[in-house]
């Protein structure tokens, strides 16, 4: 019998992420272990990023998707938003002014004289120069070049051209719709990375979006993602409506430690180290905890 192998573009490096929302804060954890199959590629690998100023995220699954995700959610979030189109009759006008003013322009060029006295040649004459050789892939190669100018240009700003733009920092539920919008746009090739986003809305109170691989999400209290989020059922019950958690944020983070302890030792995926990252109003500060490295 002839055997052939199967080839896979994705790759499941396992792990676990939880994000509880309260009444004033919110945290996010997950364990830093990243494995394929049965070998540990690496323990103290990060599955965190923030990526506003009141926006983390926390992701599982395939670690290069993940990486390719968090880079496409940065260049957007720092990208400025593009023009609106002008309305017909103002496209009309502009192009017309436009026009006038071009051939005006020619027109004195046409009149003064070259530098070495001879006349310059006629306004519809063909010039005998030759003309460089524009080819299509120059063109596209070009406008490649600077566009990858502009976009590493603007990403190696401290500053930041979103908040240059609206004067502010992207808020966690306008962060929230654009990663639905980005994992939606991949729908077809998706990202293969289970995310989870927390924060803090414009009110200050702690939210949590959770999402499935092609944009679909929804705010809830809590989530879990990666290989041992089944092992967390039992301690935060059944899924309510409500967005917000009742338990204070120690209670918050002892329910993440026990948690994650509980997955250690029925998830050969989680392991190593766990980070936990709580946002409230006087910022955000991290913690770690060492976990079963077996």
């Amino acid at each position: 019998m002839k055997q052939q192998s199967n080839w896979s573009p994705y790759d499941n490096n396992g792990g676990t992420c939880v994000a509880i929302a309260g009444a004033d804060y919110c945290v996010i954890a997950a364990d830093t272990r990243m494995s394929t199959g049965y070998s540990i590629l690496t323990r103290d690998y990060s599955k965190i990023c923030q990526l506003a100023e009141k926006s983390v995220m926390a992701s599982s699954g395939f670690q290069a998707d993940v990486r390719a995700l968090q880079k496409v959610l940065a260049a957007r979030h720092l990208e400025p938003p593009s023009r609106l189109p002008l309305l017909p009759e103002k496209r009309d006008s502009a192009f017309l002014a436009r026009k006038r003013d071009g051939n005006a322009i020619l027109k004195r060029k046409n009149r003064a004289p070259k530098e070495d006295g001879s006349l310059p040649e006629q306004i519809g004459h063909k010039s005998t120069t030759p003309k460089p050789n524009r080819t299509k892939s120059s063109l596209v190669l070009n406008q490649g070049k600077s566009r990858t100018n502009r976009s590493s240009g603007g990403l190696s700003k401290s500053g930041e051209i979103y908040q240059h733009q609206h004067n502010k920092q992207m808020s966690c539920p306008a962060m929230a719709q654009l990663l639905s919008n980005t994992l939606y746009y991949k729908r077809f090739f998706p990202y293969y990375a289970f995310n989870v986003l927390g924060g803090l809305d414009n009110e200050g109170k702690g939210c949590v979006f959770t999402y499935d691989a092609v944009g679909s999400y929804e705010r809830v209290g809590y989530s879990s993602q990666g290989s041992g989020s089944h092992t967390h059922h039992a301690f935060f019950g059944q899924p309510t409506e409500d967005a917000v958690t009742p338990l204070s944020e120690l209670e918050a983070i002892d329910l993440v430690k026990t948690c994650f302890a509980s997955a250690t030792e029925r998830d050969i995926y989680t392991g190593d180290k766990l980070e936990i990252v709580v946002l409230n109003a006087d910022g955000i500060r991290r913690e770690h905890m060492e976990l079963r490295k077996d």
